[in-house]
Formats: C-alpha cells, sequence, structure tokens
C-alpha cells in the first residue's frame, strides 16, 4: 500500500531547522520579486532560507519573470504544498526529498545541491566511555529531529562502517531543542544532531565523535520541481534561468560569510552568533542531476531502506530531470 507523506515525511532538517528556533518561518506566500512578465514561479523555501540568500546577494536582478515566495518552517509541508499544487518547487536535503518521493509526491529532482557535511555530526558527553564508533554498541543514541533526518543517515552509516548493525544502539528521537536540553542537563550521553546543535552541543560539554565529512553523508540536497511545473514550457524555461542564479547567490555566501551572516539577522530575526554558524554551514554550490549524484544518494536511499525507515525505497535515477539545468 502507498504511504501518504503525512507518514512518511521526516521533520525540518539542515538550515530551515536550525532558523526555526528563530521564531522566524511560517506557511505563507510572500514577497514577490523579479521582472515583469507573465510567467510566475512559486519557490518553495524554508525559513526564509533561499528568499535570503538571493535577496543578499542581488541574484535575481534582471530576471525577465516573477518569484513569489511559498515559506514553510520544514520540508514536510513543503512538499505537502508541492503535492497540492500550492508551490512550483522543492528545497530539502537529500533524505526528505527520498521520503517525499516514497511517500508519492510527485516531483522530479532538478538541481543538486552540495555542502561539506562537517556540520552534521555525532556528539558526546566529554566524560563519557564512547572513544570511537564501535564504543556504541549497546548504547542509547538520541537522534534529532525524527526518523529520516540526516543525523540519523551519519549514525546508520558509521556504524555499518564500523562493522556494527543498526540494532545494536538504542535509538530515540528527540526535537533539537528537546534534545538540547537533556544533553546540557547530561541526561543524554549520545546525540546525533547537525548545525547549530551540534555547536552548543559541544560548547555545553560535548566531543565530536564523527562528523559527516568525507563522504560519511553525502553532502547533497535537492531543489525539486513538481510534474506539473515541468509541463509548462515556459515555467521550466525560467526555472532553468533561477536555478543558475541560485548558483550565483550561492557562490556569494561563501565568498561574503559576513554579509550572509548580516541578511540573516536583518531578514530572519536570528542571533549573531547563530547566523555566523548558519553562514559557514550553507550550501555552496548548485550542480546538475549527474548519474554520480544519483548514485550517491541512491546508497543513501539504498541504506535507509536496509533499516527499515525509507519503505518503499526510491530509485533516485528515475526521480529526476537533468534537462532543467544544463
Amino acid at each position: 500500500m502507498k504511504r501518504t507523506i503525512f507518514r512518511t515525511l521526516a521533520a525540518a532538517l539542515g538550515l530551515s531547522a536550525l532558523l526555526t528556533v528563530t521564531g522566524c518561518g511560517g506557511d505563507s506566500a510572500a514577497d514577490t520579486a523579479g521582472g515583469s512578465s507573465d510567467v510566475t514561479l512559486t519557490i518553495g523555501d524554508q525559513a526564509k532560507t533561499l528568499q535570503t540568500i538571493l535577496a543578499g546577494s542581488g541574484a535575481l536582478k534582471g530576471a525577465d519573470y516573477k518569484v513569489k515566495w511559498a515559506e514553510f518552517e520544514g520540508a514536510a509541508p513543503l512538499f505537502q504544498a508541492v503535492q497540492a499544487g500550492a508551490a512550483d518547487t522543492t528545497y530539502s536535503a537529500d533524505l526528505p526529498a527520498l521520503q517525499a518521493l516514497s511517500g508519492g509526491v510527485k516531483f522530479k529532482n532538478v538541481a543538486a545541491l552540495k555542502n561539506d557535511g562537517h556540520h552534521t555530526g555525532i556528539v558526546v558527553r566529554k566524560n563519557s566511555d564512547v572513544k570511537s564508533v564501535k564504543d556504541l554498541k549497546g548504547k542509547k543514541v538520541v537522534v534529532s529531529s525524527a526518523k529520516g533526518s540526516i543525523a540519523e543517515y551519519l549514525l546508520a552509516n558509521v556504524l555499518q562502517q564500523n562493522g556494527l548493525k543498526y540494532s545494536d544502539v538504542k535509538v530515540q528521537y528527540l526535537l533539537p531543542t528537546d534534545a538540547q536540553a537533556a544533553f546540557s542537563s547530561g541526561k543524554v550521553e549520545v546525540w546525533a544532531t547537525f548545525g547549530v546543535y551540534q555547536a552548543v552541543g559541544l560548547q555545553q560539554g560535548g566531543r565530536l565523535l564523527v562528523d559527516g565529512a568525507d563522504g560519511r553523508i553525502s553532502g547533497y540536497g535537492f531543489i525539486g520541481a513538481s510534474e506539473k511545473t515541468l509541463a509548462d514550457k515556459a515555467k521550466k524555461a525560467a526555472l532553468g534561468d533561477f536555478l543558475k542564479r541560485l548558483g550565483t547567490a550561492l557562490k556569494w555566501t561563501s565568498t561574503h560569510q559576513d554579509a550572509y551572516a548580516d541578511a540573516i539577522v536583518e531578514r530572519n530575526g536570528a542571533d549573531p552568533a547563530i547566523a555566523k554558524t548558519l553562514a559557514s554551514a550553507a550550501y555552496s554550490k548548485v550542480l546538475p542531476v549527474t548519474p554520480e549524484v544519483n548514485k550517491t544518494v541512491q546508497d543513501v536511499a539504498d541504506l535507509m531502506h536496509g533499516i527499515g525507515v525509507l519503505d518503499p525505497n526510491v530509485d533516485v535515477a528515475k526521480s529526476a530531470d537533468a534537462s532543467v539545468l544544463k
């Protein structure tokens, strides 16, 4: 039986989840930008992340189509909006996109985003006897945010790399803010988390056991587009241009981190220290969805399917449209 997206989608991931703690976000469409043509792209966003990048960089200047922002606090409501025709595009890390596809949402991945994986990690208390991944056997591991997060993929992957089974640990799911409070109070010994929460955990008596660098997570996210949007030639052409402009904007974030952090503070009301961490954790590239990208993310899908998190599995290559960004 096909599972519904309400059952299979994970909680908010990546930068969107981090920005949510500052009180921004919400399910609304806002801030139309761009040119005066009859073409309007409704771009799905999480907690103003893409909007802030494009506004700060000025990359949308001169576009001959309009951009309308559909803002959400997390991946799940964004994919629901695309399913309902309320947004043209998706934006998420790899695993939420896989879960949405597994749940029957009708879209294609049209561009890949890339970061280095350093901002996903497993943090342990400084006084923990866990010195290596192999020492996790028999331990309770708190995973943020929910079943199917990038933090859970990191945990599953490093366990496998070290000859352990996923059943060798006891997983408990906690929202990042709840997990942070429990970790700082000493109630949690091992925490798989990401971004600002990882940084705060290290500040509050934590020690980094392992992070997502060096291929321990894929580092990929995706921009997707609904099948209806892709069937509209004018929208598809506008989307191709938008993706190139987004690539320019992401390059700007990597060379202007202070300015990007300032833009996060201004547009999202984030604390300056949080904004700096978010700026350093941003995706830095927009890439075509190549066979190499698909193979890497298929490995993510296969592993998560193997431990019962992604069901049914997804054929990543069949879920991509490489004709939009060339």
